[in-house]
């Protein structure tokens, strides 16, 4: 069983995360048609044209990216991202409230790692310019940093949701 609800009425942070994984969410769905988009334009270049241009393949792994990264930030919000609820449900409730704040804790610190990792290899090769396209080497990292970032803020969101209702009921 996934939730995709919040426990908690919906204030204007709540609100706020809602848009932001809506606009992760479009930015992800227009990469994926963009990314439609250039492999038609490749495979057109290739066999009809026969004249194959450089800079498909260095895009198509930037849209590829980016509709990854920034649907698994979405995921992660909406909790549908991969988990073991199996094992929450048969705990006793106090394990099952420990393991509530536990996981998405978890989760922000990998979501902060992938953020601070990519940010160093993003800032690594931005003087690099890429083979075939005008980018920087290094452009494939910006939508996991920012993937990265908006998975540890949802995570932590997730953790101040599951301890606000102990902190109400006084547990």
């Amino acid at each position: 069983m996934t939730e995709t609800a919040s426990p908690v009425p919906a204030g204007s942070f709540q609100r706020a995360l809602d848009r932001l994984s809506d606009v992760a969410i479009a930015i992800a769905a227009t990469a994926l048609i963009g990314l439609v988009v250039v492999q038609g334009w490749q495979v057109f270049t290739r066999y009809v044209l026969n004249d194959s241009p450089s800079w498909t393949e260095p895009v198509t792994l930037l849209l590829l990216s980016t509709a990854m990264s920034l649907g698994a930030a979405a995921g992660v919000h909406t909790n549908r991202h991969f988990s073991f609820h199996l094992l929450a449900e048969n705990l006793p409730p106090a394990a099952r409230l420990v393991l509530s704040i536990v996981r998405p804790l978890l989760i922000a610190a990998v979501g902060a790692m992938i953020a601070g990792w990519g940010g160093v290899l993003l800032m690594d090769g931005l003087d690099i310019k890429l083979a075939g396209a005008s980018m920087p080497q290094s452009i494939n990292y910006l939508p996991l940093s920012v993937s990265g970032a908006l998975i540890c803020v949802f995570g932590l969101n997730k953790a101040w949701q599951a301890v606000r209702p102990a902190r109400e009921e006084g547990v």
